[in-house]
């Protein structure tokens, strides 16, 4: 069995046909990597389809040596790695039940940022897409200082958005496809080299993990579920952007687009996210910030709040203030993020708020106000 819960989990990270879900929840049932090995042999108790490969896998010792390299790799090239267990992994994705269980990186990566914007598209971008990513980074880093933009380092809008970033000195994260031995696209080493000081590389893949399109997929699913929402700036009728959105409304996120020509192929896929209710129109970035209700009136609301209800407490207030804003309901995980509030605290707070009559806790970690 391997003898620590690194080890562990990047063994379990090279099991084959396991899956993220099947990972995620074999981990959340057991309490840790090792744990799932100590229990290789009763895995069917948790998972009856379970195939006898995997449990076969798990009881063989063929990975010893490619996790012994990968080890040595990160501690050479100076790689975090951060696990569910730890107070730095992104809030916003335990509520994921796909979330990768290592989150491999490079630079100062905050995963649990005050606000996280992804912002992808075609990789064939126009000068009106180039423009649009331009002038929205400008204005939603004026309006909102502690924003953090994301992307995947893609050819196209992606570029675009990680440059604008850098050019506003706004932090940006870039989610690879691949091990953080190599930068695919290579022209882009540059400017992935630029975002270290302030953001930085995320990947779930470990070395020697080439970028194959299936990857690309997976990837997606990172960007959305770091992000409390989606931008998508051109996107063709079919393309990979359009899947971050489907994976970003899969997790509750809130999905904006901006519209093109009618006519454009570079505009068809975000014209459609509009006509059919799976993103939001924006013109601006100051439409997404109202949308999102982060223009301030949180903090012009909260004396109000005091005033209705002087019964509660201080950290009943923070939390009530944050519920109430968001009619469609928010995560648990967000609040967590939001507000710098642990979960056995949040929990305890949340149960007082709803003996109140204030919020009510739905379906999916969602708190909603009454």
């Amino acid at each position: 069995m391997p003898e620590d819960e690194l080890t562990a989990l990047l063994t379990l990270n090279r099991i084959d046909g396991l899956g993220c879900i099947g990972a995620k929840y074999l981990y959340e049932q057991l309490g840790s990597a090792q744990e799932i090995f100590r229990n290789r042999e009763h895995l069917k108790e948790f998972i009856p389809g379970i195939d006898q490969h995997i449990i076969d896998e798990l009881t063989g010792s063929g990975y010893v040596s490619f996790v012994r390299e990968e080890l040595e790799f990160i501690d050479k090239h100076g790689i975090r790695c951060i696990t569910p267990a730890d107070p730095e992994y992104p809030a916003r994705m335990l509520d994921c039940n796909d979330a990768p269980l290592v989150l491999f990186s490079l630079g100062n990566v905050n995963y649990n940022a005050a606000r996280l914007v992804a912002i992808v598209g075609t990789r064939k971008a126009t000068d009106y897409g180039r423009r649009m990513c331009h002038t929205f980074v400008k204005e939603l880093y004026e309006l909102c200082p502690d924003v953090t933009i994301v992307s995947g380092l893609a050819y196209g809008i992606d570029i675009e958005s990680h440059r604008a970033a850098l050019e506003e000195g706004c932090p940006t994260i870039a989610v690879l496809a691949h091990g953080l031995d190599m930068i695919y696209p290579s022209a882009h080493r540059s400017t992935a080299k630029a975002m270290l000081a302030d953001g930085g590389l995320v990947t779930e893949f470990m070395s020697r993990t080439v970028p194959l399109g299936q990857n690309f997929v997976r990837r997606n699913r990172i960007i959305a579920g770091l992000s409390d929402a989606v931008v998508v700036v051109e996107s063709a009728a079919k393309s990979g952007s359009l899947i971050t959105a489907e994976i970003a409304g899969s997790y509750n996120r809130e999905c904006f687009a901006f519209p093109g020509s009618v006519g454009d192929p570079y505009s068809v896929g975000c014209n459609e996210l509009i006509r059919d209710n799976h993103a939001s129109l924006i013109t601006s970035a100051l439409d997404m910030v109202n949308a999102l209700n982060w223009n301030g009136r949180e903090r012009r609301g909260k004396a109000v709040q005091k005033e209705l209800f002087p019964e509660l407490t201080d950290d009943e207030s923070r939390v009530y203030e944050r519920v109430r804003l968001k009619a469609q309901g928010v995560f648990i995980s967000t609040l967590m993020t939001e507000l710098n509030m642990p979960f056995p605290k949040l929990s305890s707070v949340l149960l007082s708020l709803e003996m109140k009559g204030l919020v009510i806790q739905a379906p999916g970690s969602l708190c909603k106000p009454c």
